[in-house]
């Protein structure tokens, strides 16, 4: 009887061995797939701004707007005109450049047109708008001006007594051993002018000025 009691509770004890050991076997997995499952499942990469969806509480990634570039975050749009890849400037759009070449006949008409404009407009002395008139007329056509001058009264260059707010000249060909250019002055209100126009030749060989008329 006592053998038949000790080989009984050895053989209780061996049972409750063996399920504390099958139940770490069961624990231990679960346990490790807790553990995984609060570890991210990627590698770490660039960070981008979130916000929370408040409605599902999802986070959602936040974007530049690219309309403004402004932060998703902050609202901060960037200055125009800087680089923010090197902090160089971005040069801004500037006026339209102005250019001339001395050996075009079309641009000596406009610099004569342009400098003769300027010294009516001050009102400077006769003997500047006489100096012009020196260098880009030829000498037949001062004579030829000043005669038409002492008969209307006007301006020979100008073909007017007064003084006209702007000017264009626009190249028309050539022929002959002459260029031609048209010039329009313009005259009046600014914002709703008048113009009239003149036909002005030059000789090639010289360049000057050596007849202007009405077009």
């Amino acid at each position: 009887m006592h053998l038949a009691r000790t080989r009984a509770r050895t053989a209780g004890r061996r049972l409750v061995l063996a399920a504390a050991v099958l139940g770490l076997a069961v624990a231990a997995p679960a346990a490790a797939a807790q553990a995984d499952s609060t570890r991210s499942p990627h590698r770490a990469g660039p960070i981008s701004a979130t916000h929370t969806d408040h409605t599902t509480g999802a986070d959602q990634v936040m974007h530049p707007d690219h309309t403004t570039g402004a932060d998703p975050l902050t609202g901060a749009i960037p200055v125009a005109g800087a680089d923010h890849t090197t902090g160089s400037d971005v040069p801004k759009a500037t006026s339209a450049a102005r250019s001339g070449d001395p050996q075009s006949t079309a641009d000596r008409v406009a610099d004569f047109y342009g400098a003769y404009i300027d010294v009516v407009w001050d009102a400077r002395n006769d003997d500047l708008r006489n100096g012009l008139r020196e260098h880009y007329l030829t000498t037949g056509f001062q004579k030829t001006l000043a005669a038409w001058e002492a008969a209307q009264h006007a301006d020979g260059v100008l073909r007017a007594q007064d003084s006209p707010i702007g000017w264009q000249v626009t190249p028309d060909g050539t022929d002959a051993g002459h260029a031609f250019s048209t010039v329009r002055l313009s005259w009046g209100n600014p914002s709703h002018p008048g113009y009239t126009y003149l036909k002005v030749r030059s000789d090639l060989a010289t360049k000057q000025i050596s007849d202007i008329e009405d077009a």
